[in-house]
């Protein structure tokens, strides 16, 4: 297994795609970052199917996952994931602009590993996304075994 690890990021906003992204390359992680626009180009990536069936097979280091998304949003996604053998053990964090408490405890219930409610100030948006890609990405280290 390499060293370096893919951050994900599943977010249809392509404002908010491009801050986080900003944030985590201004965190100098050498993580490559890939960007899917919704819980579906989630999934195929995750599980390696439509135009990623070619990816390495390797889980990325983490997944930023936000909730409101088309076609499938990020709480299925989590569920989805969850409930795989293969990917549970993967590192969710929740990058939401929803505060709503529906959606914070369903993503506790489903076992989100954190919920970032995206702030509004450039700034804390920027310290934020760079505080989780320098933990997830690089601090925090998952279990690298099967079963």
């Amino acid at each position: 297994m390499s060293a370096i690890r893919t951050i994900l990021l599943a977010e249809d906003s392509a404002a908010d795609a491009e801050m986080a992204i900003d944030a985590l390359r201004e965190a100098n992680l050498a993580n490559p970052i890939v960007h899917v626009e919704d819980g579906v180009e989630a999934m195929e990536y995750l599980e390696r199917t439509g135009k990623f069936a070619d990816r390495a097979d390797e889980n990325p280091s983490v997944l930023l996952l936000d909730i409101k998304m088309p076609r499938m949003d990020g709480l299925e996604v989590l569920q989805r994931i969850r409930a795989s053998e293969k990917l549970r053990r993967l590192p969710v964090v929740i990058l939401s602009s929803s505060r709503e408490e529906s959606d914070l405890a369903r993503s506790w219930d489903l076992g989100v590993n954190a919920y970032v409610v995206k702030p509004v100030d450039i700034d804390q948006f920027f310290g934020a996304v760079k505080t989780l890609g320098q933990f997830w990405a690089v601090i925090n280290a998952i279990p690298d075994f099967e079963g």
